[in-house]
This record gives structure tokens, sequence and C-alpha cells, in this order.
């Protein structure tokens, strides 16, 4: 392999696990990343010229240590941090005592995952806004560059370099540190973390605008951070309850759409396709949360795509048992959003009368929602009121911006 691959590969196994440790030692999610960055361009640089280093991720590390304490040389306000990371008071010290790490990985005493997971709890810190948020997880915990990031959110590169550029300023200012929360604050900052994941997967598994229909990249990216928080917090329900949300979401993906890229609808796919070994993970992971009598919104609707996963035939499909889960979510996330969820299940319940005289309360708070109109399109279409169910659809493609929804909404109008 050249100098080139041999960096590309260290950056993907080594550059998250050198920011995340570097992070934890210094308290500084920016200037982690801007070392280990300063790191990497030394590589590309000395790697050409030399021969590559027996073990290049303890070179990336050491390198990545030294272009810190060098930046924090410079910045007169960094004189009584450096002080502080030399005598071995928090941020905790590094290896050797002296505040300077020898030749070998500098990382080798820290716990890796607690470092990575204080990490992704720092990017999701609660004064960021959500969108912020995904943008750091994305830039720092995945290692997306800003190109990837700012196309993944229809943004230009600019812009997006200049809100990744404020996440880091206000991530200094409020002095969040990149360690797991204490545990009387645990609770309320996974939920942040779970949220910002499941945000990143619903991207990914259905883009809310652009010419691809789905950001499969992203879904994946969503996934393995789950999966990580599974490894390092095997104990928590509600993560559990997410990561078996996606992978049922995920055992459809190849069914989703047509050759065409035409979206199809889950009444039609092929059900012999979907993959029984993601659904088989997801049901020991639903297995394994419950237990531990601790339910929420994540393991609930974990749940209600296990009973979509165990029906053959869509025909074959428990829309009681959907009814009652949603009901049980009720009571997590009253919003109208599942309000409209229930009423799709009340429709195969109750019938269709039933089913819209729960869709209409909502219209205030859903006009601005393609799924409600869409939603209220089939029930009158079924009763019979074509006019208005016309009406809705156009409303329905009016909102909505994935080129995959916009035809067969399309579809629908024109039959």
């Amino acid at each position: 392999m050249d100098e080139a691959g041999e960096l590309e590969r260290a950056y993907r196994q080594e550059a998250t696990r050198i920011r995340a440790a570097l992070a934890a030692r210094l308290g500084d999610v920016a200037l982690a990343e801007e070392s280990v960055q300063d790191a990497f361009i030394e590589a590309l640089e000395h790697w050409r010229a030399d021969s590559v280093p027996p073990n290049p991720g303890g070179w990336l590390a050491t390198t990545a240590w030294r272009k810190a304490v060098d930046r924090i040389r410079r910045d007169r306000t960094g004189q009584q941090k450096l002080a502080l990371l030399a005598a071995g008071i928090p941020p905790s010290p590094v290896p050797g005592g002296s505040g300077m790490p020898g030749e070998h990985d500098p990382w080798a005493a820290g716990d890796e995952a607690d470092e990575l997971l204080g990490l992704i709890f720092a990017c999701c810190h609660p004064s960021l806004s959500r969108e912020s948020q995904i943008a750091l997880t994305l830039r720092v915990v995945c290692g997306l560059t800003t190109a990837e990031i700012s196309a993944a959110f229809l943004a230009s590169e600019p812009a997006m370099a200049q809100r990744l550029s404020r996440a880091r300023t206000a991530l200094r200012e409020t002095g969040a540190a990149p360690r797991i929360p204490d545990p009387d604050q645990l609770g309320m900052r996974l939920g942040e973390v779970l949220a910002v994941i499941y945000l990143l997967f619903n991207e990914g598994y259905l883009a809310s605008a652009g010419r691809t229909p789905a950001r499969r990249d992203l879904a994946a990216q969503a996934v393995a951070l789950n999966r990580l928080l599974y490894t390092l917090m095997p104990g928590e329900p509600e993560v559990l309850g997410l990561l078996a949300l996606m992978l049922l979401h995920e055992s459809r993906a190849a069914t989703r759409f047509d050759g065409w890229g035409r979206l199809i609808r889950l009444a039609d796919q092929d059900r012999s396709s979907w993959d029984r070994a993601l659904i088989g993970e997801a049901t020991r992971l639903l297995s394994r949360a419950m237990p531990m009598h601790r339910p929420g919104p994540y393991q609930i609707q974990a749940a209600i795509a296990a009973v979509h996963a165990a029906a053959r035939r869509y025909a074959d499909t428990d829309w009681r048992r959907i009814r009652a889960l949603y009901d049980r979510l009720l009571r997590f996330e009253p919003s109208p959003v599942v309000r409209l969820n229930r009423a799709v299940a009340t429709r195969f319940v109750l019938g269709p009368q039933a089913a819209l005289a729960e869709v209409e309360p909502l219209a205030v708070e859903l006009d601005g929602y393609r799924l409600f109109h869409a939603v209220r399109a089939e029930l009158l279409a079924e009763l019979g009121d074509h006019e208005q169910a016309s009406t809705a659809n156009e409303r329905a493609l009016e909102l909505a911006a994935n080129p995959a929804e916009r035809e067969l909404l399309a579809r629908r109008l024109a039959m």
C-alpha cells in the first residue's frame, strides 16, 4: 500500500479514537479536532518523504498531542491550561507525568470507550441547536468532511464551515467537558444523543430534500453510532430500543424503492426480501430491553416495527396490537404526529370513518406536515369523497420535497 493509502487507512481507523482521547485530556473538543487535523497534514508531508512508521496510530497520536501543546503555548490564555496539564491536574494527566507523551501510543492507558462516548455527549451538548449537534457529530465523531456535511444539509460549504466554527466556539464558552455526564444528568443528556442519532438516521432513510431519495451513508453512520452506544451502555433500555428500531427499518431498505428509484409502499413491498437476520437481531435487542422494566418511546416504536416485521403478508398485520402500542406511545409522546399514526391503525381496526374522525382535529397543528394530508387523502378516497381527496393529495405534493415521495403522490393524483 502507498503512503497516501496508508494514511487514509490510518485516518479511518485512528482519527476518531485520537480525537476522543485528546479531547478527554484537554477538555476542549475544538482544540482536539484542530490538533488531529494538523497531525494528519504533517503525516501527509512526512510519510511521502520517509517510510510509514511501524505504529502509524501511535505516531499520529503523539504528533496530535504535540500540535495541541504548541497551540496552547501560542495562546496566552492557554498558559494556565498548559501548566495544569503538565502537573497532571484535571483534565487527566498523560502517561509519563511530564505532560508530554513518549514515542509510544500516548493514549494506551486511557479508556477508549469512555473517551469516545464522552466525545459524543460533548457534540450533543444542550447548548447547541439540534442541527449543530448533528453537524458536529458528523464531523468530529464520524469523520465526515465539511463538504460531505454541507451536502447532507443541502447547505453551502462556507455556511457549514461557519456553523461548525460557531458550534466549537459555543462548546468552549460553555466549558462543556468531553466526558460522560454525571449519573444525575445522564438521562437528560442521553436523550439528546439518541434524538440526534435518530434524526440522522431518518435523514438517511428518507432524505428531506435533494435529488437522492435516501442517503444510505447517513443511515449507516447512525446505526454505527447506536451500535457504539450499545457496546458502551448495554444496560440502557432506550439505547437498545433505538438500535432495534433502526435495524427493523434497515431490514426493509432493499425493498423500499424500485429500479427507477420510485417509493414502494409498505403494503406492496416484497417481504420475502426483507433481511431476516436484522429482524432477528432487533427482536433479541427488544427481548433484552423489556425485562429492564424501563419502557420508553424508542422501545415502543421498535415494538410497533416488530409487529409489522412479524406479518408475512400485509393483510396479516396485527393492527389492534399496533393501535394499542400507539396508545402506550402517547403516554410518552402526546404529539399530533403520534396521533396521526394511531389513526392509520384505527383505519384497519374500526374503519376509515373512525380514522378520519381522529385525523380531522389535527388539521391546525399538522397543516404543514405532508403526511397528514397524504393520510387524509387516502381516507377520503376510501370513503368516496374523491374531490376532497384530490385536494388533500395536491397539498401533500406541495409540501413534499423528497423526489420519491413526490413521484408517489403525483402517481396517486393521476389515478
